[in-house]
């Protein structure tokens, strides 16, 4: 049976879109677009009063499968993702044993196959993250690796680096960074200031950032070769990104929804629940972030969802490990911090949630265009909705328990209900 989206809003800034319209699906495609379409023989999915949007794309989550499943597992992760209107994500390579070959790339497209929503993964860079030998990036380009990271590592061999840059240029894929440089941190997880102060540490300031990407952005534009810098913490890295693109540098970059809803007070709230690398930072910085989210600087939305038992979050703080979950209230926190303070529109959202994630991976979806996958989110961004558990094996989130606006009501993926409300 063919599915009717019937009278939602649907944004999609690839066509510049932003109407009241139906949606016809059918066959894993969306075959029809227009006003007062005929329902007969479909079943009809009633959206007045929601958007219907592509699919959101999630370019970096850790499922910790294999070798962590007690965190999470693709089956887990991929039901978190689709409550959250998620049809697609990016898999990072720090699982045990680490993406390092083309037969553990195998074994997970193998386990994820059958799975209701696209998930892939990125091969890791170097020989088990270590930074020292460059993995068969050609083989596994080959086998289906979407691009390659250390992420939890900076890589500190600058020639080592430039290697990868050349070799992964010729692939036409993009490597991932991780930009904090361990040389400045006296102790992970939290910003320098008063907060680090109390527990007796100096933290990671954000210098340990901004020389990496300093440093990253200069290579990328030397070599035209494209990077990704992660996670994006400091406003300083932003500026620095800015330019460096001003410049003609092929660098795109990532911002988590915990960076710019929350500053680094939040962990005298919060406690190990806002411990994560890099950490949060100042008010200043938030603030300065979402200019940039404004101005364009900033490429994606991502969630770095990164689960952790409670008996893990639980331990002495400077022991917890960081990282907190993300996927299901990632637009929640994205429509109150963003658009409700007026730095972005619904198309603009969008992009950065969908989007520009497919176009720069080359991924399916991102649109709405007949004759595209039919990878669709449809929520609601007048409807608040409580946070008050998670789909995940893991509950490592500081915003349980809130209540969030934009609830999803479906999400569907290759035509598919694949999360309803």
């Amino acid at each position: 049976m063919s599915i009717l989206i019937q009278g939602g809003r649907l944004v999609d800034p690839s066509q510049d879109l932003d109407q009241i319209l139906d949606l016809r699906l059918d066959q894993g495609k969306i075959v029809e677009m227009g006003k007062d379409l005929d329902p007969k023989g479909a079943q009809v999915l009633e959206a007045h009063g929601a958007i219907v949007s592509p699919g959101f794309i999630d370019v970096h989550v850790h499922f910790r499968d294999p070798g962590f499943t007690h965190k999470e597992d693709l089956e887990s992760g991929a039901r978190a993702a689709a409550r959250g209107g998620y049809t697609s994500v990016i898999c990072m390579a720090n699982t045990r044993p680490v993406i390092n070959t083309v037969q553990d790339l195998k074994n997970f497209y193998q386990k994820a196959q059958d799975l209701p929503i696209r998930l892939y993964t990125v091969a890791a860079l170097t020989r088990d993250l270590k930074g020292q030998e460059l993995n068969d990036l050609e083989a596994l380009a080959q086998a289906g690796a979407v691009a390659f990271s250390d992420d939890g590592f900076p890589l500190k061999d600058q020639a080592l680096f430039e290697e990868a840059l050349e070799r992964t240029k010729k692939l036409g894929l993009t490597i991932s960074l991780h930009e904090e440089d361990p040389a400045l941190i006296d102790c992970p997880g939290f910003d320098q200031g008063p907060f680090a102060q109390s527990l007796g540490i100096q933290g990671a300031p954000s210098k340990s950032e901004d020389s990496f990407v300093q440093r990253d952005c200069a290579l990328a534009l030397s070599h035209q070769a494209p990077i990704d810098i992660q996670h994006l913490s400091s406003a300083d890295s932003a500026d620095i990104i800015a330019h460096y693109k001003s410049l003609g540098a092929p660098v795109v970059c990532e911002v988590t929804p915990h960076h710019f809803s929350l500053n680094r007070d939040a962990a005298q709230v919060y406690g190990s629940l806002a411990k994560m690398n890099p950490p949060l930072r100042s008010q200043d910085h938030v603030d300065r972030i979402k200019a940039h989210i404004a101005k364009g600087t900033i490429d994606f939305i991502a969630t770095d969802h990164a689960p952790h038992s409670k008996e893990e979050k639980d331990q002495d703080i400077l022991k917890a490990p960081s990282g907190i979950i993300g996927l299901e209230t990632a637009l929640g926190l994205s429509i109150r911090e963003l658009v409700q303070e007026g730095f972005l529109d619904y198309k603009a959202l969008v992009g950065l949630l969908s989007c520009h994630a497919a176009d720069y991976f080359q991924l399916p979806g991102g649109n709405l265009k007949v004759g595209s996958p039919a990878d669709i989110a449809i929520f609601d961004p007048h409807q608040d909705w409580l946070y008050d558990s998670s789909f995940s094996k893991s509950s490592n989130s500081p915003f349980l328990g809130q209540r969030l606006p934009g609830k999803v009501l479906y999400t569907l993926c290759r035509g598919k209900i694949v999360y309803q409300a």
